[in-house]
């Protein structure tokens, strides 16, 4: 991770002293809209409202922190490998969001597939976090502890990106409504040999400075073809394709844009970019 220093008196840039994580969690995350799915789905297919969570690669635990939050009765599980990205949520996230809070959600520095216990209603693995697993029978192995660690009726929630231009090296930027600046999502190189992915988040700021490298992702672009096949194999009963909903853009009718709306999908007409979740139930 590098910040550009571009002010010739040697003051800090924006990008110096703004803070990665927290501008990660303003360009990336958005914990109501994933709780609100969790909810819908597994209202729709259980009949109930779920209760307790685990959520894997949490990173600064803020969608653990969210969903506590979002119910007195509800409860989260926090795994991530990362002792300083977790560090960082507890000051960050846990500790301002008070004792009650923090009662209720429990972290755990470990590899995601070492923590089972206790069962819970949903398991969680966003930000396509689990394509850092390259191999058939690595990515196999997760789904099989990640089964391991649900209720009976219980179910694990995935999301995945793809579209014909993650085959090419591009870089998307988008401005950010929470902060000024702007968010780049770059697509490296893309080897389609073995579909790995290199992928680099960075950030822009109005006096020109800018944070290189934030954030940098060695994956393997897996299809959700290869998805639903090594659930199934894991031991899933059911896998479901939630696909995003698109609608023309209201100043450029050339551009699609999603609205944030998911329907269970089976078949659809590919798209440059696209993004989905994976409900797989037990």
């Amino acid at each position: 991770m590098g910040a550009n220093n571009m002010n010739s008196d040697n003051k800090p840039t924006l990008a110096e002293l703004a803070d990665h994580h927290e501008m990660y969690q303003y360009a990336v995350q958005a914990p109501e809209n994933e709780i609100e799915f969790f909810e819908d789905t597994y209202q729709k297919l259980r009949g109930k409202k779920p209760l307790s969570m685990k959520e894997d690669f949490c990173g600064t635990s803020y969608l653990s922190v969210e969903w506590c939050k979002s119910d007195p009765e509800r409860t989260a599980i926090g795994v991530d490998i990362c002792p300083d990205t977790l560090k960082w949520g507890e000051e960050h996230n846990i500790k301002p969001a008070g004792e009650e809070i923090a009662s209720r959600l429990q972290i755990i520095q470990a590899d995601v597939r070492d923590v089972t216990e206790p069962k819970v209603d949903i398991t969680c693995g966003l930000n396509f976090s689990f394509c850092i697993f390259k191999t058939r029978d690595e990515l196999r192995g997760y789904f099989a502890k990640a089964l391991e660690g649900l209720k009976d009726d219980g179910m694990l929630i995935l999301d995945m990106f793809g579209g014909t231009e993650c085959l090419d090296e591009l870089e998307e930027e988008t401005e950010m409504d929470e902060v000024d600046a702007s968010y780049l999502w770059e697509h490296k190189s893309f080897n389609p040999i073995n579909n790995d992915i290199l992928c680099h988040i960075h950030f822009e700021f109005p006096d020109g400075s800018r944070m290189d490298k934030a954030f940098t992702y060695d994956w393997r672009l897996w299809s959700l073809q290869e998805l639903r096949e090594l659930l199934e194999e894991a031991g899933f009963s059911k896998v479901r394709i939630y696909w995003e909903e698109f609608e023309e853009d209201d100043e450029d009718d050339d551009f699609m844009e999603g609205t944030g709306e998911f329907f269970e999908a089976t078949v659809v007409e590919n798209q440059e970019s696209w993004q989905v979740y994976i409900v797989a139930e037990k």
